[in-house]
């Protein structure tokens, strides 16, 4: 739910913004198809022209955004968002939040799982494309020549986690260094990619909730709870291995 209000505050900084300058958004009501108006997005932001404040607002902003992308809003989704978010303030609003708290988390539960669920197919009609039996979509993108490790073995990986909007949770680069850890000891699309993998090869994994994750991403991760993820992993050596 943390992501959930935090991505409202996104929504906030906008709405706000245009109420001060006389321009809130028209109030909620039914229209008829043709008389709904296209939404325009908001001016490009150039960093340079604000005030070391405003830069602050416009990255608390970028930063909730991410976490909103993952609701897949509709343009006009997001107009009736902000009207609520306006009429909150003011003191006007229609509607009781707290009446709505059930279905506010079914709601952000059905968005992600659809958006989850769209990657799926997606990383599934790839070229390449393998989907094994728990699900999990592997795609080799580079093929290595030397060995596959074992489940028990020591890896050595460069790699990049995803969610499904595109944005990076995590990545060895900007340690600069590979990771090393056993292969039974992590997520279960790892232990299952990875070792179809040869040391030297690259590939991409997509991994349903239930084989990352579940209900419990890491604490203080961007990750919410049985999300879709995308590794693209690099398998660079497998430490300790004596095989000949």
């Amino acid at each position: 739910m943390r992501t959930m209000w935090m991505a409202t505050l996104a929504l906030v900084l906008g709405a706000t913004g245009a109420h001060a300058q006389g321009g809130a958004p028209a109030p909620v009501k039914k229209a008829e198809p043709a008389a709904k108006a296209p939404a325009t997005a908001p001016a490009a932001v150039d960093p340079g022209e604000l005030t070391e404040e405003q830069q602050t607002i416009y990255a608390l902003g970028a930063s909730v955004g991410k976490d909103l992308s993952l609701f897949a809003l509709t343009p006009e989704e997001v107009q009736i968002l902000q009207r609520g978010m306006v009429d909150g303030m003011a003191g006007t609003a229609a509607l009781e939040p707290k009446e709505f708290a059930p279905k506010i988390q079914a709601f952000a539960k059905s968005r992600q799982a659809q958006a989850g669920n769209a990657a799926l197919v997606r990383a599934a009609r790839e070229p390449g494309a393998v989907k094994l039996p728990s699900g999990v979509i592997y795609r080799e993108t580079q093929a290595g020549t030397g060995k596959s490790p074992r489940a028990t073995d020591t890896v050595k990986v460069h790699y990049e986690g995803r969610l499904v909007d595109g944005s990076i949770f995590d990545t060895s680069a900007k340690r600069g260094i590979p990771v090393e850890f056993p292969l039974n000891g992590v997520i279960p699309c790892w232990t299952q990619g990875v070792s179809r993998m040869k040391v030297g090869g690259k590939a991409k994994l997509t991994c349903p909730g239930d084989t990352a994750y579940g209900e419990r991403p890491p604490p203080g991760s961007r990750i919410p709870p049985n999300a879709v993820l995308t590794f693209d992993v690099e398998l660079v050596a497998i430490p300790g291995d004596t095989r000949q």
